[in-house]
């Protein structure tokens, strides 16, 4: 027997114990990726979808751009200045979004202006959109706001500090939201506070809403908040510091986010299921799919694992290479393809296999849902 050949079987079976042979997963495909308009531009915009495929992200030379699902460009609309907020898609197609113009923009699923409407500062937070059609928003102006479908003030709410968390909507019509005053907000349909909950630090990501109305919440401070929804604590988990990657809710109840150079998952009881370390610190969301999470790992890279089960690397499912680390959330489409934004490229990556939509769980992803309605039980 050669004798490189022995070496290989010995290593392969180990010393002392049987230890099997790790064959490498299966690459994804990228589908396409589309290069974003303008020199060296980039987006923190994470892509929604409409149920017609069309897939909007917003840029940070302030053009919002509409791709086919095949990756063409189908229009641009130029705002006034970067977009860092995520769009979110209504039921009859109009797309909102914020930007740092000091103005909330609406469109058609054509491109074509609807209307905007004026803040006093930046509109970084993500829009959610209620089941009677308003739509909600915070801004660096220290306002949170509640807008008619028309584009009409239905009320504003002076919070005093920052608003860059975007909101969440619970199944009774409950918002949630985060602000720089530290403090986690419950407030009720038509602006009244029903709760605040205060954390040790300002709060920067934004909420997740689990299957029995559990709201899920980083805070500066390090810490996983799980809160009732009476506003009284549940648990809290110290993750020792923490980024903007805001939690989802996995079907098996595990609650996924970055936090600094970890993916952690933690159990709905607040003990940790497994973590998964990095290079640099993670800014963006998971997203969950049936039986998987899909999470990001740096330098440009897209993993998907086993759900509800602690994380093994050599157990990985797949991994997809991009140009540079993603720098938006991921959204999963409900034909399975993933969507994510990585340096001055969107890409489309299609898992090997089978095609899984998103997990049947109230939030299996930034913004919930496909078409970012930030709502508990929207249709994808």
């Amino acid at each position: 027997m050669p004798w490189l050949v022995m070496v290989a079987m010995v290593v392969a079976s180990g010393w002392g114990g049987r230890v099997e042979a790790q064959t490498p997963p299966p690459p994804a495909t990228n589908l396409w990726s589309a290069v974003f308009p303008a020199y060296n531009n980039s987006s923190t915009s994470t892509p929604a979808v409409a149920p017609d495929g069309t897939v909007y992200v917003g840029i940070f030379n302030g053009y919002f751009l509409a791709y086919t699902p095949d990756g063409a460009t189908k229009w641009s609309f130029k705002g006034g200045r970067e977009i860092k907020s995520s769009p979110a898609i209504a039921d009859d197609g109009t797309v909102y979004f914020g930007s740092r113009d000091r103005k909330f923009y609406a469109l058609t699923p054509a491109g074509k202006l609807k209307w905007t409407f004026a803040s006093g500062a930046w509109v970084d937070s993500s829009p959610a959109i209620g089941a009677d059609g308003t739509v909600y928003f915070g801004g660096w102006d220290k306002f949170f706001y509640a807008l008619n479908p028309d584009g009409s003030l239905k009320w504003k709410k002076s919070v005093g500090a920052i608003v860059d968390s975007s909101p969440a909507i619970a199944a009774d019509g409950t918002v949630y939201f985060g602000a720089h005053d530290k403090n986690l907000y419950a407030l009720h349909p038509d602006g009244s506070v029903r709760w605040a909950f205060p954390t040790g630090g300002a709060i920067i990501s934004s909420p997740a809403i689990g299957a029995d109305g559990t709201v899920y919440i980083s805070s500066l401070d390090g810490n996983l908040y799980a809160v009732n929804p009476d506003g009284s604590e549940r648990w809290r988990y110290h993750m020792e510091s923490t980024t903007e990657s805001s939690p989802i809710v996995t079907p098996e109840g595990d609650i996924i986010i970055g936090q600094q150079q970890l993916t952690l998952a933690v159990k709905s009881d607040g003990s940790l299921n497994w973590k998964c370390g990095m290079e640099v610190p993670i800014e963006v969301s998971a997203v969950a799919v049936t039986g998987r999470c899909y999470f990001s790992v740096p330098w440009g890279t897209v993993r998907a694992a086993a759900s509800g089960e602690p994380f093994i690397w050599e157990r990985r499912l797949w991994d997809a290479a991009m140009e540079t680390y993603a720098s938006s959330s991921l959204t999963g489409s409900p034909d399975g393809i993933l969507y994510v934004c990585a340096g001055s490229r969107l890409y489309a990556i299609r898992p090997p296999g089978e095609l899984l939509p998103p997990a049947k769980s109230p939030w299996p992803m930034f913004r919930a849902n496909p078409r970012h309605t930030g709502r508990v039980g929207a249709s994808q």
